[in-house]
Parts: structure tokens; sequence; C-alpha cells
């Protein structure tokens, strides 16, 4: 260990970051002026309040910045700062909310409630983006053992499927002792990584060789069962854990990966065709199906029962106008009930539209667009397929998650129960999307450094050697 961290250390640049500084310097004087509007509203008079949570959130921020410098990585400048910016946000609506929403015994820390706990895992969030974007210089990891991780999600799946916990109705939650999560937050990672694994090997065979069926060019019947494949596990993931929004975005994913390999609309639409196909055999097959889309259809229908959510959010953005009633001010919560139920989750989106006004849920949406341009640019310098279709990937779990969820707070679609990235409550949301933008920046990094010489393996070393070498049989077995 003292070995490979003197070659690290030895390898270090400095390169200062002037870009970012001066981004974060704005996010923290938003967040800030944020903070005394919100301390403000809370007191009925000029007050900074206790901003402790916040100021603790934006030092680390700057100290993954320096760490960056330190580091002399030559990664993206702007997505880092877009990403703080939404944190911070979400830990100025956390603290806005009833402080009991949430309670857990964090051991050491006491019993920490929503504000303090949402900033737990925003600094993890935010430690992970740091050690990917630092640690990660190379993909063979990833490049070379698609169908190990694709064996891992499959796992997850099943063992959701019989471990499972679940939480209003929907099989989602998997827990290990005291700690719980959505696996399904680490399996859109890892369909993402087998993709543009498979994706870019079979490329040049997706898009040149056709199958003619009518006015459609298709792939030849074996190209063809990987999509039928991630049809079967779009439709399994509802059947299974009644999560439709986990399915939406994986076969949402998959189709914009699929276009971007191939550049041939007769795959997207064969793709949507098939999607077609699955929802209306899931709307014949699954009452959870059947409630949502009658509940998006008609929600006043049962505006105090089943519609009460949406009906209330509808509401929410009504009450926010053009500038909203101001951090603090949105409907109070009687007796610690919220004016729109999981206010805190599912209906993030319609809280920052209440209290920020259509501009600052125009803002919010910016913010996202800024995310999917950086990252699309990020996917368009890769140095191959495999780091452009990753890239992209990635940037299309971030996106897309966060499309979906805001326009089922708007009634444009049903509400599918996705998280809104780094801004509603939920710890392994935070750290999944960690994850997406932490591979996001070391994919970005303008100059990999060489590879080290050989030198004699440690103990540690000898047996990740040997766990590559089970994951390496298991590669080839499948091919």
């Amino acid at each position: 260990m003292t070995r490979m961290l003197g070659r690290y250390l030895a390898g270090l640049h400095f390169r200062p970051r002037g870009r970012e500084a001066s981004l974060l310097l704005l996010a923290a004087a938003a967040l800030l002026t944020g903070w005394l509007s919100l301390a403000t509203t809370q007191a009925g008079r000029f007050s900074v309040g206790d901003p402790v949570l916040l100021v603790v959130y934006l030092l680390a921020a700057g100290t993954i910045h320096v760490l960056f410098v330190v580091t002399g990585r030559r990664t993206d400048q702007v997505l880092f700062p877009a990403v703080v910016l939404l944190g911070g946000i979400s830990l100025l609506f956390m603290s806005r909310l009833p402080p009991t929403l949430v309670t857990q015994d964090a051991g050491p820390l006491g019993v920490l409630t929503l504000a303090p706990l949402q900033l737990v895992w925003l600094l993890l969030s935010l430690s992970v983006i740091a050690a990917l974007a630092i640690v990660v210089r190379r993909d063979a990891w990833l490049r070379n053992y698609k169908y190990t991780w694709a064996a891992v999600g499959v796992t997850l799946l099943l063992l959701v499927f019989v471990f499972g916990e679940e939480v209003n109705g929907v099989r989602l939650m998997l827990r290990v002792g005291p700690v719980a999560g959505q696996p399904s937050e680490l399996l859109k990672i890892i369909l993402v990584v087998f993709l543009a694994g498979y994706l870019a090997e079979n490329r040049p065979l997706l898009a040149g060789t056709s199958l003619r069926i009518g006015p459609l060019d298709l792939p030849p019947l074996a190209y063809l069962l990987p999509m039928l494949a991630m049809w079967g596990i779009a439709l399994a993931v509802v059947v299974v854990q009644r999560d439709l929004g986990a399915a939406l975005l994986f076969f949402a994913v998959f189709l914009g990966l699929l276009y971007v390999a191939t550049q041939r609309p007769s795959f997207v639409a064969l793709g949507l065709f098939l999607a077609v196909v699955g929802s209306v055999l899931l709307y014949t097959v699954e009452p959870t199906v059947r409630v949502r889309v009658a509940i998006w259809l008609d929600p006043f229908a049962q505006a105090l029962g089943s519609g009460f959510q949406i009906v209330r959010g509808l509401y929410a953005f009504g009450r926010g106008g053009l500038l909203g009633t101001g951090l603090g001010a949105g409907l109070p919560s009687p007796d610690g009930t919220l004016a729109v139920p999981a206010l805190h989750t599912d209906y993030v989106f319609a809280g920052v539209a209440e209290e920020l006004g259509a501009a600052g849920a125009i803002a919010l949406i910016g913010l996202y667009l800024v995310i999917a341009e950086r990252g699309l640019r990020i996917a368009a310098r890769g140095a191959d397929d495999f780091r452009a279709l990753l890239a992209a990937g990635l940037t299309l779990v971030l996106v897309l998650q966060a499309a979906l969820i805001m326009a089922g707070d708007l009634k444009l679609v049903p509400l599918t129960g996705v998280t809104l990235p780094f801004v509603a409550y939920g710890g392994s949301s935070l750290l999944g999307s960690g994850i997406c933008v932490g591979l996001l920046l070391a994919l970005s990094d303008a100059g990999v450094e060489a590879p080290a010489p050989p030198s004699p393996l440690t103990r540690g070393e000898r047996w990740r050697a040997r766990g590559r070498g089970v994951a390496g049989r298991l590669e080839r077995a499948v091919r």
C-alpha cells in the first residue's frame, strides 16, 4: 500500500481550475442568499439562522475542488459546480421541511433528522464523485467484463425479488442489517456499462447488416436478441417489483444508446413498437399500472383519495406563479403532515416550483440541461466507441430520470416514482447519481497519464489478479 501511494503521489501535477472555482463561488453565493431568505422567512425578521449544514456542505465542495487541483486531472470544469448547486438546493429544501419527516439512528452521530441526514448522503455522494474522478484512470475494469457486470445486475434483480421489502406497495428495498437501499439505482449503471460494451463490440454489424421486414431495416435475429432481452427485463422489473419508473428508465436508456451506436431510426421504431406492446400487456395484467394510468387521466375524480397527491401537486405549481412564494413560505404542514404527500421524494420539483416559482423551476431544468450538454460533450470527445457510449449512457440515465419525474409532477406523464437526481431525498439515489457523475468526470480527462512501470505484486494485488482471472473466464465462456 505504501509503495502504491508513493507511486501515485510522485505522479501528481498541480493544475489550476479557474472556471470550476468561479462557478463554485457563484453557486455558493446563490445558496447562501437562499439560506438567508429561508432563515428570514422562518424567523419573521432578518436572520442568518443556523447555517452549519450549508457551510459544511460548501466546505466539502471546496475541499474536493482543491483535491482536483492537487491531483492535476484535466477533467470537465462545469459538471461538478452544476451538481453542487443541485445538491445545495436539495439541502435548502430539506431544511425547510418538518425535520421529523425522516429520522434514522446513525450510531455515534445519534438520531439524525431529515436535513442532517440528507447532508450525510450528499457528502457521501460528493465523496464518490471525487474518488472516481481522481482515481479512475483506465476503463479496462468496465470494458473487459461487461458480461460479469450483467451477471451482477441480474443477481441484484433476483435478490430484490426474493428478499426485497415493499414500500407503498412496490418491491424496491433490499436491506442488509440496518442499511437499506434500492438496487435499481446500481442496476441502471450496470445496464449502461453492459450496453456500452456490447454495442461498441458489435457496432459495425448492427449499423451495417440488415434484415428487411416491410418498411423496416433490422439486424439479423442474433443481434435482435439483446433488444428482446432488454424488453423482457423491463417487463420483469414492472411485474416482479411493480416499479414502473425503473422499467421506463431502463428501456429509454437502451433505445437512446442503440440509436447513438447505430444511427438507425428503424431500430428505435422497433423498440417503440415493443414498448407499446409491453405497455398494453402490462395494462391488461398488472393492476398497479391500471391504477396509475387512471389517476393520471383524471385525478380530480378521486381528489380526496388516490388522486390527492397529483391534485395537491398541481395546486403547488399554481400557487408558485412566476416568482414563487419564497423559500419557507409554501403551503404549511399542519401537525407535521405535508400539504403534498411525498414532497421530499416524488414531488420535490412541485415544492421547489411553489416556493421559487416558474423562474426557479426553469432554472432547475436549466441545470439538468447543463449536465446533458456536458455529458454529451464528453461522449462526443470519447477516445473510442466504448468511452463515447458509456458517457452517453450515464448522461441519459441522469437526464431521462430527471425528465420522467418532472414530467410526472406536471401531469404530463403518469407518475413513475423515480427520484430527481441530487435534489430528492434518498441515499441510494444520491450515491447512484454520484457514481454517474464521477465516471463522467473520469471519462472527460483530457490527458490520461501513461501506466506506471511494472513492479512486483503485493499480496492484495495478487488477490485482485485472481479475481480478474475468474471474471475473465466468465467473459470467455459467454462469448
